[in-house]
């Protein structure tokens, strides 16, 4: 592996860019003042919104207020309605009123639906019709029913869901006190009290809580897939004054805010409250789909309602997703209704001849209308476009939403699909897009939730330059295989914590070794995690999954994290208690990538102990360091075994030394200009001249088949791309634990891109206008040497890529208003026009699309979105969106398929999602075997289902050549309205449900079946003509064999039975034959059901044939039934059989022939697999029997960082400020009974 790096100024990789996303006031602000120039990648001013510029105004406990006209918004016309939104949502789209109105107005978009409906009129009128109305009325009445049905039921889910989440309950304040009342009845302004584990209604203002300082723990899984807690605070002066209801009762703050925006991270507003203006920032907000955790109770404000909610924002625009197929087979209508008017226009034309050179002179034939020839052509070819109908198959539609249906029931009732452990099955959510799965090319993954488990574990470390971790007993011998540690000795241990090496134990037991004992001793110490004592228990509270995972592994080793308050940490080591006054702690940020921690042991030593990125510490080591170059080795094999690693280190320090710099510390804090700096350069001056003890190995669990799924989808030729909120090196990290990233791959950072894009972009510039309008050649790949290629890039690198900053925005306004000469600088980092801007973002996706794996991190929910669509837009690909939070709404509705990880505590993906299931493993099955069947089984479906309508009314078109083109019909009317109700609709509808060319298993261990539907090769328009041609041929045959038999005939009984009932008998039967035979050549897979469906289409024809012949029927409805007798004088002549059989042997002799050759020199790869079938399988057990785990090889990989730390800035503040000190705490007495930890998740911190 290697890496390209270029020196530039650029974004900050660890900031979450929302330039792309800002809201009005940030955009108003924006446009007051703008420098003449910055350089590219130049930090943007932070704009902070003024109380003026605040457009949100909240009252709180007055109602009324917020319905004052100047609140009010126009809707239609004079009609207006408050901009605040009631807290009820909405997902639904019929009501009782609106049902059959919008349905049949949707329906009817079809065109198809509206072409018949446009039929049926014209059958109504008598100088034109020339088939009977029911013909065409009775299967539109059923299409339209069976699909307003499958409408209604969808819709009343959705109902059923909303009203589940609108009528959940909360206590308003209201009246003076609290009551029960209904999520959707809560206003602007109300006071809401939660409780423990309620689901927060609405985006609420923390006022206080029955934690100190109004400290309450919120769980934002339902954001963004993270079980970590998050601590909000309240204002002091809340907190100090609103304990009371009576309090709350009278508060009347004024909330001046920033408008409803879907930016999680983001809240500035003031609180107007006697005379006194207090700032809001996200640290008091509570959001809507977060969940109270370790919180007796909270009072809040509602701020935001229903959709204005910060989650509903982020869940994007609904979109109505259609497949590739059904825009395929729509123009493909549109095909057909082109020839239908061609050909009834070239019959109406036949028909004017014909009646000016014989119809007039046929006395016969004389009707006395007196209409003219043109005027008789022009109702012959009204009378055509009736009878041709069939040439578009009503019944197609409803037919592909049965077959639909019954594969997304397949989907839902797959056991190899469903997740016992969370007793969640696979679910299929919509039933339109299930040919899709078989078409996918790019695949768009969330990691947090979605590539891993969220559970973080202490696997390996390395102490005093010896590595431990491995499978090895007491005495320190190697294992193959291992038991794992018992921990029954230390009464604190998790049970749950596992560990194979017992010589560290021993090591740590007998404190023999300082350097162990010092290890677990830093983990113990060096953390923010905050503790709270519950019913005898300890719960720990940490900002990261990995120090839960650290602090965990020290208590297991015996020191124990106890207590901690404002300047001191209580631990218990092995067997007593010992209390450290914490002189400093000096907190992890994104920049130093470490954090420190300075004690006071009680011996009066000062001791820093600090823990970090290997790189980092590294650097901070003293040169009277040990143990580096074997620590770094350690390093570079839990790097390769893809850990996620942290160095840990320490320094005793003087108490001058300290004294010195506490001084300068103490006037860091309390600096007025960039605070942040100033402390950032203090904290340099203390962590140096380090000495190293060790490092850990924390595994970031994957779920389970993730990299073999990666590996398999990568064989079916799909692209996956991955796109997180996470910081790059944890990105990075899991993209080598899943096999996405490869030790042979280059890896290409936003510098390199930029400069990549940017040169040809400048070469585009330079080139004459001439050349740019010429001919265009094709684009020069960006990576022309051999190898793998990957791109890692940061949201705020794809921002200066795309030209998506608002101040970037702004200048492209003015250059277009004319404000300012567009640069004819190739430097300039600026698009002259929007054209250019568009080539920009096409040069990226070739470039990306040219790499075998693409990272985005620390993207936001829109910019997943948007990269999403720049690849539907500019490579037409078919994609698929996958994630587990709200922050992936965006995207997983962005995608032409979404999939949502259920099972997990968020459960916002999942109900934007078009399918779900609990693991990313059930991906490759979804799109490999259900995917890819369901896309075999409709284009099998549809090629056949456009052939017999093709053979079944073209017949109409040769047998007007011997009636005058008088649009007479060669079939009986009753057998043109049941052809494809009843006669020729089940078999091929269970082929489309059931049909398989080869079976699941071989579906997965030939990835490279799935290829043929991502080139779309099985239904095109080439399949189309087919099919048309087929159709063609059949139609010939089975008209002009029988007329040839008919022309000059004599029965046994002396009669000739050459009249038009017996033709129409004897057609009619042949077809039915022709097209039942046919789709049995094209059966793959038989089922009892296939057989009884293709006999029991015959049995069905010819039993309903003697019911409407019989004269018993013709005296009832004489006018209806006037075929009476033809079937059983028809077909008890023998020699009207041998026609029959004649016929089909003729029709089906070359469709054989054609598929033995195909199948014999052109074998396609299914066929290939379905003859070698049974050694495959026996390949594939003997496979499964010698499957074991690859070796690992040293030093396969050049050296990189394995840091890969998740943690967010830490509770340092919080903790010492004191403020989340409880006033009264409980003193703790004896050993506790047990001790846990509050499940700690990998996180995607937001």
């Amino acid at each position: 592996m290697s890496r390209h790096r270029v020196d530039s100024q650029g974004p900050d990789d660890e900031v979450m860019p929302y330039s792309d996303d800002e809201t009005d006031d940030e955009l108003e602000a924006s446009s007051e003042e703008e420098p003449e120039e910055e350089p590219p990648g130049a930090p943007l001013p932070s704009v902070e919104a003024k109380p003026s510029e605040m457009g949100w105004k909240v009252k709180a406990n007055d109602r009324p207020y917020h319905q004052l006209p100047e609140f009010q918004k126009k809707v239609f016309l004079c009609i207006k309605k408050s901009r605040y939104s009631k807290n009820a949502i909405k997902t639904y789209k019929y009501n009782v009123l609106t049902f059959l109105p919008l349905n049949l107005y949707e329906q009817f978009k079809r065109v198809a639906n509206l072409y018949f409906l446009a039929l049926l009129i014209l059958q109504i009128i008598p100088d034109i019709t020339t088939l009977p109305w029911y013909t065409t009325l009775i299967p539109l009445v059923v299409v339209l029913g069976v699909t307003a049905i499958k409408d209604l039921v969808d819709d009343l889910a959705r109902h059923r869901m909303d009203k589940e989440i609108n009528n959940r309950k909360c206590e308003v304040l209201l009246d003076g006190g609290f009551q029960e009342s209904k999520w959707r009845n809560l206003q602007v302004g109300d006071v809401v009290r939660l409780k423990k584990n309620d689901f927060i209604p609405a985006d609420i203002l923390l006022l206080s809580s029955s934690n100190p300082n109004s400290l309450t723990y919120v769980e934002t899984a339902e954001l963004d897939g993270e079980t970590n807690l998050k601590f909000r605070l309240g204002l002091r002066v809340t907190d100090e004054r609103l304990q009371e209801v009576r309090q709350l009762a009278e508060f009347n703050a004024l909330i001046e805010c920033e408008e409803p925006n879907n930016r999680l991270d983001k809240f500035v507003g003031t609180m107007l409250w006697e005379q006194e203006r207090y700032p809001l920032d996200l640290d008091n907000m509570l959001l809507r789909g977060c969940t109270i955790r370790n919180t007796e109770e909270c009072h809040g404000l509602v701020i935001f309602a229903g959709a204005d909610t910060k989650i509903m924002r982020n869940s994007g625009k609904t979109r109505f997703k259609r497949t590739k197929i059904d825009e395929l087979m729509n123009y493909m209508v549109y095909t057909i209704f082109v020839l239908l008017i061609l050909v009834a226009a070239g019959l109406a034309i036949g028909h004017s001849f014909w009646y000016e050179e014989i119809g007039l002179k046929a006395w016969y034939l004389y009707d006395g209308k007196g209409q003219s020839a043109a005027y008789r052509g022009f109702l012959s070819f009204w009378g055509y476009i009736i009878v041709l109908n069939t040439m578009v198959p009503i019944s197609l539609y409803v037919s592909v939403e049965v077959i639909r249906l019954g594969q997304s029931k397949f989907i839902n009732w797959d056991l190899q699909m469903y997740y016992a452990e969370k007793d969640t099955p696979a679910k299929a959510r919509t039933t339109t897009l299930n040919e899709q799965l078989g078409q996918i090319e790019y695949i768009f993954s969330d990691k947090t939730g979605t590539l891993t488990q969220n559970i973080m574990q202490f696997k390996k470390c390395t102490i005093g330059g010896r590595g431990y971790g491995d499978p090895t007993t007491a005495e320190g011998v190697v294992l193959d295989r291992g038991r794992p540690v018992d921990w029954s000795w230390n009464q604190h241990a998790d049970k749950k914590f596992q560990f194979m090496d017992h010589a560290l134990v021993a090591r740590v037991q007998s404190g023999k070794d300082k350097d162990a004992n010092e290890f677990f001793k830093l983990l113990s110490l060096c953390h923010t995690v905050m503790v709270e004592h519950k019913e005898g228990e300890l719960v720990y509270q940490a900002a990261s999954p990995d120090e839960g995972a650290l602090v965990t592994a020290a208590r297991n080793f015996g020191y124990v994290f106890l207590s901690r308050t404002q300047d001191t940490i209580t631990i218990q080591e092995m067997d007593h208690e010992s209390t450290y006054e914490m002189l400093a702690l000096l907190d992890f940020n994104s920049d130093r990538k470490r954090m420190s921690i300075i004690l006071k042991f009680p011996d009066g030593r000062i001791r820093l102990y600090c823990k970090g990125a290997d790189t980092v510490i590294y650097e901070r080591l003293s040169p009277n360091s040990r143990h580096k170059e074997t620590t770094q080795t350690d390093l570079d094999v839990f790097a390769n075994a893809t850990l996620r690693t942290l160095c840990l280190s320490y320094k005793d320090i003087s108490t001058a030394e300290y004294e010195a710099w506490s001084r300068k510390h103490k006037e860091a804090q309390v600096s007025m200009s960039d605070r942040d700096t100033a402390l950032d350069r203090v904290y340099e001056q203390i962590e140096c001249n380090l000495l190293l003890i060790g490092a850990t190995a924390i595994e970031d669990k994957l779920q389970d088949g993730v990299p073999e799924t990666i590996a398999t989808l990568a064989k079916a030729d799909i692209k996956i791309w991955v796109l997180t909120g996470d910081k790059k090196e944890t990105a990075e990290n899991i993209g080598y634990a899943c096999s996405l990233l490869t030790d042979d791959m280059q890896i290409h950072y936003g510098e390199d891109i930029n400069e990549k894009l940017s040169i040809r972009q400048a070469n585009r510039r330079n080139q004459p206008q001439t050349i740019r309008r010429g001919k265009k050649k094709p684009a020069e790949p960006f990576f022309p040497a051999p190898g793998k290629n990957a791109l890692v890039i940061t949201g705020g690198w794809l921002n200066e890529i795309l030209y998506e900053k608002k101040k970037k925005r702004r200048r492209l306004r003015l250059r277009r208003l004319g404000k300012r000469a567009p640069p004819t600088n190739p430097g300039d980092g600026q698009p002259m026009d929007d054209k250019e801007k568009e080539m920009r973002q096409i040069d990226f996706v070739d470039m990306a699309c040219e790499c075998e794996a693409v990272i985005c991190c620390r993207v936001t929910p829109k910019q997943k979105g948007n990269v999403v669509g720049l690849v539907k837009k500019y490579k037409k690909a078919v994609t698929l969106s996958i994630g587990d939070g709200a922050n992936d709404v965006n995207m997983i509705k962005t995608a032409d398929i979404g999939v949502g990880i259920s099972g997990q505590e968020g459960m916002q993906a999942v109900m934007s999602s078009d399918y779900a299931f609990a693991q990313f493993r059930y991906l490759q099955r979804l799109l490999l075997v259900h995917g890819r069947w369901s896309y075999i089984r409709m284009c099998k479906f549809l090629r056949y289902f456009f052939f017999k309508n093709f053979a079944f009314t073209l017949v109409h078109f040769w047998y007007s050549f011997f009636n005058g083109y008088s649009a007479q019909v060669t079939y009986e009317n009753w057998f043109i309205t049941l052809y494809n109700l009843a006669y020729s609709s089940l078999p091929v509808l269970l082929v489309g449900l059931l049909d398989q060319d080869v079976n699941d298993k071989m579906s997965l261990k030939f990835p490279k079946l799935y290829l043929p539907g991502q080139q779309g090769a099985l239904f095109n328009y080439k399949n189309f003509f087919i099919s048309l041609f087929h159709g063609i041929f059949i139609s010939l045959i089975i008209f002009f064999i029988p007329y040839g038999a008919f022309l000059q005939t004599m029965g046994q009984d002396g009669e000739a039975p050459s009249d038009y009932q017996s033709l129409a008998v004897v057609t009619a039967s042949s077809l039915i034959f022709v097209v039942n035979m046919q789709i049995s050549l094209d059966t793959s897979f038989w089922t009892f059901v296939n057989c009884f469906a293709v006999l029991g289409s015959i049995a069905i024809y010819f039993g309903i044939m003697f019911d409407i012949h019989s004269a018993g029927i013709h005296v009832i409805f004489p006018a209806l039934f006037t075929f009476t007798g033809a079937a059983s004088n028809a077909l008890r002549q023998p020699y009207l059989w041998l026609t029959i059989i004649l016929t089909v042997g003729i029709s089906l002799l070359p469709v054989i022939c054609i598929q033995f050759l195909y199948k014999s020199i052109w074998p396609s790869v299914g066929d290939k697999i379905q003859r070698s079938r049974k050694r495959y399988e026996m390949e594939m057990e003997e496979e499964e029997k010698k499957k074991k785990p690859p070796p690992f090889e040293r030093g396969r990989r050049s050296r990189r960082s394995a840091y890969a730390f998740s943690h967010s800035r830490g509770y340092a503040d919080l903790i010492s400020s004191g403020r989340s000190i409880r006033r009264r705490p409980t003193a703790r007495g004896g050993p506790q009974d047990s001790i846990r930890e509050v499940p700690q998740r990998e996180a995607e911190n937001i």
